[in-house]
């Protein structure tokens, strides 16, 4: 398996396919670079040069116990964007995956990079502050490392069977296939990262890393996420950027990437191209 070692001695998994103009995929939590599947092998189709990593403590990348913050994702993505000397790359980030993108751009600039893409990203900030009312009470993150705690394999179930995918709207139809699939991707990950990386996804802000970022960001949210509320996160996004694109889908889920593969898709290429 390809894999590079960071400066504090963790080995980060990745794959990388096909030549041209390099697009790299930051998942979100507590998945892996399979989830980029659809992407993966669409953009590789339309002459992409592809590439995903496994967050550590996530898939196949070391379970460490410690660096699960915004500051050692990113530098772990500056690492994997140093080892294959990437240049004029278009970074894409889904849920946390999109605060991991900003807080790389912001703390270790845009040199290598062309544009980007945050997809039901969690920037600027989850949690709910006196300075970001709209944002979630700690309490619901709180709950969440409780559910992990509890029973990893149910809670990672449940959020795929109910809010992650939309399948507890009325009239959804659920996919087994994508529930086990989420399950699998989860469930090869550390409860250590996982427990941890909720705290970085949620308390993390990354308004000043939306500051410093210049370069083109097409921001891709549903009204009707139930995981990242649009409220707090892809419209705000989308004001602190310089040179912001905002996409706004009605009834899609979080996890549109996957259930909306088709539209994402073209929508995303279209920038690309623009």
């Amino acid at each position: 398996m390809p894999t590079i070692e960071t400066r504090d001695g963790i080995e980060i998994y990745y794959k990388d396919w096909g030549k041209g103009q390099p697009i790299v995929f930051s998942h979100g939590w507590p998945l892996s670079a399979d989830d980029w599947d659809a992407q993966m092998l669409f953009f590789l189709d339309h002459g992409y040069r592809v590439i995903a990593h496994d967050r550590r403590g996530h898939g196949r990348s070391t379970q460490t116990g410690e660096g699960h913050d915004m500051d050692h994702y990113a530098d772990d993505l500056a690492a994997l964007t140093a080892h294959l000397d990437l240049k004029n790359a278009i970074h894409v980030g889904h849920s946390t995956g999109g605060g991991e993108v900003a807080h790389y751009l912001g703390r270790h600039g845009e040199s290598r990079v062309a544009k980007a893409a945050l997809i039901s990203a969690v920037p600027p900030l989850m949690l709910k502050t006196p300075a970001n009312p709209d944002g979630l009470p700690k309490e619901v993150f709180d709950g969440l490392q409780a559910q992990l705690a509890a029973n990893r394999s149910k809670f990672y179930r449940d959020l795929p069977e109910g809010p992650f995918y939309g399948y507890n709207r009325p009239g959804a139809k659920a996919t087994e296939a994508v529930i086990a699939n989420w399950w699998r991707q989860g469930m090869m990950g550390g409860a250590k990262a996982h427990y941890d990386g909720i705290v970085a996804f949620s308390q993390t802000d990354f308004t000043e890393d939306l500051k410093k970022i210049t370069v083109p960001v097409l921001v891709m949210h549903s009204e009707d996420d139930q995981i990242v509320p649009y409220v707090a996160a892809g419209p705000l996004s989308a004001k602190l950027l310089k040179n912001a694109t905002l996409k706004t889908y009605k009834g899609f889920p979080h996890g549109m990437p996957t259930t909306e593969a088709a539209t994402i898709n073209a929508d995303l290429l279209a920038f690309l191209k623009a």
